[in-house]
């Protein structure tokens, strides 16, 4: 049992690292509010600097979790991850794409990125409570016909701003779940020797 729970939690380490969708998330919300060139974001030269400031985030994140968690390498079926990432990329770019052609009083970029989130979590760990409360009010909000046409209003971007919060939200809620299931590994003395 002890080595079936240690496997579990190498297993979903590597999608639980939720400090990781911050730098993700804040590029996004600072994208939606750079494009409706809002207050100072309308100059260029801050969306260069909240650039760099993501990526030096997402190189400290991943030394954190490096040198806290250590690293593990899942295992990749070539074929699934291919499938995957193309039913992503089809997901978050098609569903947008398809909303506007229709002509749909939808927001497609948060309807996208909530049906892509909700999918991938429950294939790739599993649902949990915050995925589907954090997701499903995405979804919700992305289908009320508030939006108008998004070729003369600002819903792109505020879909953005959307997202980005969702996606470090969600992170923030992962990194908790992960967190917690080291805590719980290194009571029981299993994780004794996987830090080395």
């Amino acid at each position: 049992m002890e080595r079936e729970q240690l496997e579990k939690t190498a297993v979903h380490y590597p999608y639980l690292r939720g400090l990781l969708a911050l730098p993700l998330g804040f590029m996004l919300i600072m994208s939606g509010l750079g494009n409706m060139e809002w207050g100072p974001f309308r100059q260029e030269a801050l969306f260069v600097g909240s650039v760099v400031l993501a990526l030096g985030g997402y190189v400290l994140i991943t030394r954190y979790y490096e040198k806290n968690y250590g690293s593990v390498t899942p295992k990749k079926r070539a074929a699934r991850v291919i499938v995957g990432n193309v039913a992503t990329l089809l997901g978050l770019a098609g569903g947008p794409i398809l909303i506007d052609a229709l002509n749909l009083p939808f927001n497609g970029l948060a309807v996208s990125w909530a049906l892509v989130a909700l999918v991938y979590y429950s294939v790739a760990i599993g649902l949990r409570l915050h995925h589907v409360l954090i997701w499903g009010a995405v979804l919700v909000l992305g289908l009320l016909p508030i939006w108008g046409d998004p070729a003369t209003s600002d819903s792109v971007n505020v879909g953005l701003i959307v997202v980005g919060t969702a996606i470090m939200m969600t992170g923030l809620f992962d990194h908790r779940v992960l967190v917690r299931m080291f805590e719980s590994r290194e009571t029981n003395g299993e994780m004794s020797n996987v830090r080395d």
